[in-house]
């Protein structure tokens, strides 16, 4: 029998790892593997339900980067190895990695931005031949909002990376937003490429025009939306700006079309 696309159902904790004082990975027993930039709706029964995007996935697992700003993320970060956690889905579009292949590729991500393409980068990094290069600007509010640290020293020591804090110093990591840092990248070498950039709608923006001012162009960035989702299946209305909805056109766009049509 088919299962209801809007039912949850237990899946178990597996591990947790505190990342900062409010952002932390869980990695949950799913046989449901996700593409590339896909995302669950994750609930607790009588607290509430959201869209996660997963930042990794393996034999048996998905991971969920999960920041503690609300009533849910409390409740999950409440929770312990052994615990269930409810999951519907995967749901959404996906990054088209094929059509990265054999490119040079830019990824740029603010913040929890890094997450939905965690999985695409991991991708790269265990088949470096896939593409011609990557290059990734990775950008933080300060150091103490520090994402993925090992993973972002393991991608330095294979790929152009450049890690950013927004205010303060570290050692590797270079200061600024991502936006000051985009002119580094070896456009001019590029024979073919694709970019893809994910974080606040405002800061996709900026990035994807200091992008064209280097001289990419717009029809090869590839963006990612976050946006309050309910149902996750175009049902109720929750994600739609104008005539687009996010959970079933996205939440990947080209950003030929978002520009105009959901970044107004």
């Amino acid at each position: 029998m088919q299962q209801n696309v809007l039912v949850p159902y237990p899946h178990r904790i597996l591990s947790m790892l505190k990342h900062t004082n409010t952002e932390c990975t869980f990695r949950v027993a799913c046989d449901n593997e996700p593409d590339y930039g896909q995302f669950f709706m994750l609930s607790l029964p009588k607290v509430g339900e959201a869209p996660i995007s997963a930042s990794g996935k393996g034999p048996g697992y998905v991971e969920f980067t999960i920041r503690n700003v609300g009533l849910l993320t409390q409740a999950i970060f409440e929770l312990e190895p052994g615990n269930s956690i409810f999951l519907r889905g995967p749901y959404g579009n996906s990054f088209p990695v094929k059509e990265f292949e054999n490119k040079d590729l830019l990824i740029i991500c603010g913040g929890t931005g890094m997450a939905p393409v965690m999985t695409m980068i991991n991708h790269f990094y265990d088949h470096p031949e896939v593409c011609k290069s990557v290059n990734i600007i990775s950008g933080f509010k300060n150091a103490k909002a520090v994402l993925f640290r090992e993973e972002i020293r393991k991608f330095k020591e294979r790929f152009n990376m450049i890690a950013t804090l927004d205010s303060g110093e570290e050692d590797g990591f270079e200061g600024g937003m991502v936006t000051a840092h985009i002119n580094k990248i070896p456009f001019d070498t590029f024979d073919d490429y694709r970019i893809v950039i994910v974080g606040p709608p405002v800061m996709m923006h900026f990035a994807a025009q200091e992008c064209v001012k280097c001289g990419a162009e717009e029809s090869k960035i590839w963006v990612s939306f976050e946006r309050k989702m309910c149902c996750g299946v175009g049902k109720c209305g929750h994600c739609k700006i104008n005539d687009t909805y996010v959970c079933l056109d996205g939440p990947v766009f080209n950003y030929e079309y978002a520009k105009d049509r959901l970044m107004d």
